[in-house]
């Protein structure tokens, strides 16, 4: 799968689940949810690390699970940011993170 392909899948749940639940997918929304899915992997870390309280503590393989599900979050957001605000984000990536290597 193409990332292009992969972000517009992303795109398109999101705005299936703004039809769903009548709540408008736009700048606003995005921005506010993906701070809010950063801070949920920010506690998905903290549990991971046992940085929380002991009742929160799960197995290895459970938190590494929880990790993933809400990394996924952050970039699933971070994409329907970038189509919101009319960004190519493998464009930017490329720019930001491997134009820089050959520099």
């Amino acid at each position: 799968m193409q990332f292009k392909d992969l972000q517009q899948g992303v795109v398109n749940n999101a705005l299936s689940y703004g039809q769903k639940y009548q709540i408008a997918i736009d700048e606003d929304f995005a921005l506010l949810k993906l701070i809010e899915e950063v801070g949920e992997f920010a506690q998905a870390v903290l549990i991971h690390r046992k940085k929380s309280r002991p009742e929160k503590h799960v197995s290895e393989e459970v938190s590494r699970g929880e990790l993933a599900k809400e990394l996924a979050d952050v970039v699933g957001m971070t994409m329907v940011n970038a189509h919101l605000f009319g960004i190519d984000l493998e464009e930017a990536l490329n720019k930001k993170w491997l134009s820089q290597e050959k520099k």
